[in-house]
């Protein structure tokens, strides 16, 4: 059955507004950073508000995961349907009403069974959002006629860290779950409120670009649904899973790593931590300057080869200072290896929704199996020599590394903009 297609709009933008909706973006990419990073930095509290154990902790990050994995599976029809910009600002509602759900669930009675239900809405909420402000990003990207995809990543990590922030602020200030949660949520919605009007039609067309066909394919379900039998989103598929475990794997188990294997403290564990996502946030600030001059395909085999370097100094040099050093290699060459992997993949604004969902699918599976394969692994051979996974892994991401390749104007999956608008400086 075939559903009313998007309406491309005619004609190019003006600078201003491609750099307005510039601007729009990098809010909604810290806007969900800040939100997820607000629940995690309370989970200590939430699980002694609940008084649970481990098991039930990972019970409640597992309906998180659920909720994401749901989200991201429907996100390419729902983006198709709505739009990326009605889909953005929705799930920026329902993203805020998960959370505040969940500081309820957590605070008053406290409540496991509605604390778990508001984290699957969360999820849900941000697995769609995910997909949907990458769409947005990546036609903004193709307008801009420049790489930024990396530097909206990078505001997902300033998210993070600002949320990180605050939940110390309101542990240290014994601040209520459901008071910290419910400010948070706040915050997101009047962002929503001030930035979604800038937002463009991820439709828009650039000057010398064909508008979708209303009879394409890209416009009905089973269309979308084609995009898994299609071998280049599988494989920038495994190029963002290989990616999502490089960066993932690091932020659950490098901070153990070092103590456990390199025999530093707990202080300086997270401290190593800290120095890994400095990098990588670098890394992403810094990375679009080299994909403009070398182009996607060279720097990420680079960057996936660096990280490689980094961590084969960390698990077989038993040295804490290389290591140390082994850490920053390793942040570096995790930072592009996503936000490249989406730019490719939305890169045909006919199958953007499609492909993005399917990369996104097969690239958060890391972040659910990465973490228990590891600690499997590091149960048996040690952390150290568990880590050896993510090192083969970065040298599979480095082989599949051209199907990222930038498409020449007038292919069929155009990733190049036509009369590019000069970047704002």
């Amino acid at each position: 059955m075939n559903e009313p297609p998007m309406t491309p709009l005619s004609g190019p933008l003006s600078r201003p507004q491609v750099v307005s909706w510039r601007n729009a973006i990098f809010v909604v990419f810290l806007l969900p950073g800040l939100a997820f990073a607000s629940w995690a930095s309370r989970l200590p509290a939430v699980r002694d508000a609940l008084d649970v154990g481990v098991d039930q902790v990972g019970l409640l990050i597992f309906g998180f995961a659920v909720g994401s994995i749901a989200g991201l599976v429907l996100s390419g029809h729902i983006v198709a349907r709505l739009g990326a910009k009605t889909t953005i600002m929705w799930g920026l509602v329902i993203t805020s009403s998960g959370l505040m759900l969940a500081g309820v669930g957590a605070t008053v009675g406290p409540v496991f069974a509605v604390a778990f239900g508001g984290l699957m809405v969360f999820g849900f909420a941000s697995g769609i959002i995910d997909v949907a402000m990458n769409v947005s990003g990546a036609a903004n990207e193709r307008v801009l006629g420049r790489a930024i995809m990396p530097i909206f990543h990078a505001f997902f990590s300033f998210g993070t860290m600002l949320g990180a922030g605050l939940g110390a602020l309101a542990e240290h200030a014994a601040v209520p779950i459901a008071v910290h949660l419910g400010l948070v949520a706040a915050i997101v919605v009047i962002g929503m409120l001030f930035i979604t009007r800038h937002i463009q039609s991820e439709h828009t067309v650039e000057d010398g670009a064909e508008p979708v066909s209303t009879d394409d394919h890209s416009q009905t379900w089973r269309g979308r649904l084609s995009i898994w039998r299609d071998p280049r989103t599988l494989l920038i598929g495994v190029l963002v899973l290989s990616a999502g475990f490089a960066e993932g794997s690091a932020s659950d188990w490098l901070a153990l790593a070092m103590v456990d294997g390199h025999g530093v403290d707990n202080a300086r564990g997270a401290v190593v931590f800290g120095i890994f996502v400095t990098a990588m946030t670098v890394g992403r600030l810094g990375g679009v300057l080299l994909i403009d001059r070398f182009g996607r395909v060279p720097v990420l085999r680079v960057s996936f080869l660096l990280a490689a370097a980094g961590l084969f100094a960390i698990i077989f040099i038993p040295d804490p200072v290389v290591a140390t050093i082994g850490a920053i290699a390793w942040g570096l060459g995790a930072a592009l290896g996503f936000p490249i992997g989406m730019s490719a993949a939305a890169g045909d604004p006919r199958t953007a929704a499609a492909r993005v969902s399917a990369v996104a699918t097969i690239g958060y599976f890391a972040l659910l199996a990465g973490p228990p394969a590891i600690g499997f692994l590091g149960e048996h051979v040690g952390l150290l020599n568990a880590l050896i996974l993510v090192l083969v892994l970065c040298a599979v991401g480095a082989l599949v590394a051209n199907a990222a390749r930038e498409t020449k104007k007038g292919d069929a999956s155009t990733d190049t903009p036509a009369n590019p608008i000069d970047a704002p400086r």
